[in-house]
């Protein structure tokens, strides 16, 4: 695999790669740090389906001011991009300002214009009016399907969270707009370096409720007060987001079922049984 990431590599910069380091790439690809013979150094990512997400970080780059490592090459099967140094402690309101900016580029539906992927695993984006429809149908639902049909969640709890599903509008209100969200923002994804956010990587983008950003951040810890504090300066949250914040988690740990299995399935039984036993 990496015989391949360097060899191109060595042909798109004209320079000899002297170092090959792995990293940390989640659930998608195998991940390295090449070292050009000039001290440049690229990061290589290979594996399949990586159209969606090159397609992804090239539409930040060119529609919005979140800080994105630049594409080199991309290809359904590798993609060759800036390495980011970090160092120091995440940058909590960096990132709130930055994710704040994010959450004001509207649409006039939900979804997008593409499908697109999390964690490397299919997310469906067809445009809906109706912020409760597309969050039942196109991410509870859709994902809780994906994991019981990977044989990672119980059949009878899929047909608790359809129920659940049916009923979303007894629970969350329709946001004042659409709002354009990276949705995968836990800390390993936003790169950090003297206090200030480096670049956001692993994007999940689609228009949703913003608050389904703010939840997740909370779902391992990765928003604190100083972030909280500093996104309501820009968008205030609307009252209730808090009781909301566990409803709308669901739809990350699914992802993490369909993906892990195990203690996420007990999370999800736990939230589920809050709404309809």
């Amino acid at each position: 695999m990496i015989g391949a990431a360097r060899s191109e590599a060595e042909r798109l910069f004209g320079r000899a790669v002297v170092g090959a380091t792995p990293l940390s790439g989640g659930c998608v690809g195998q991940v390295v740090r090449l070292d050009l013979d000039d001290g440049r150094r690229i990061v290589a990512k290979q594996g399949p389906g990586l159209e969606a997400e090159a397609f992804m970080l090239g539409w930040l780059t060119r529609h919005t001011a979140l800080p994105m490592p630049a594409l080199h090459l991309a290809s359904d099967a590798l993609i060759l991009m800036q390495f980011v140094a970090t160092g120091g402690p995440f940058a909590a309101e960096d990132a709130a300002d930055r994710l704040a900016a994010l959450h004001g580029h509207s649409s006039d539906h939900f979804g997008f214009e593409r499908d697109t992927v999390i964690g490397g695993l299919p997310q469906p984006n067809r445009p809906t009016g109706q912020w409760c429809q597309f969050f039942a149908e196109q991410r509870l639902v859709f994902m809780a399907g994906q994991a019981h049909a990977a044989g990672r969640l119980p059949a009878a709890l899929l047909g608790r969270i359809e129920a659940l599903a049916q009923r979303l509008p007894d629970w969350l209100d329709e946001p004042p707009a659409p709002a354009l969200v990276h949705g995968d923002a836990w800390g390993g994804n936003i790169l950090c370096r003297g206090g200030r956010v480096a670049a956001f990587i692993d994007p999940a983008i689609h228009y949703a409720d913003a608050e389904v950003e703010l939840a997740f951040g909370t779902l391992f810890g990765t928003f604190d007060d100083r972030f909280f504090a500093r996104y309501a300066e820009h968008r205030p949250l609307r009252p209730g987001f808090w009781e909301r914040r566990d409803l709308l988690n669901l739809y990350p740990l699914l992802v993490h079922v369909r993906l892990f299995g195990g203690s996420y399935v007990d999370q999800v039984d736990r939230v589920v049984r809050r709404y309809v036993g």
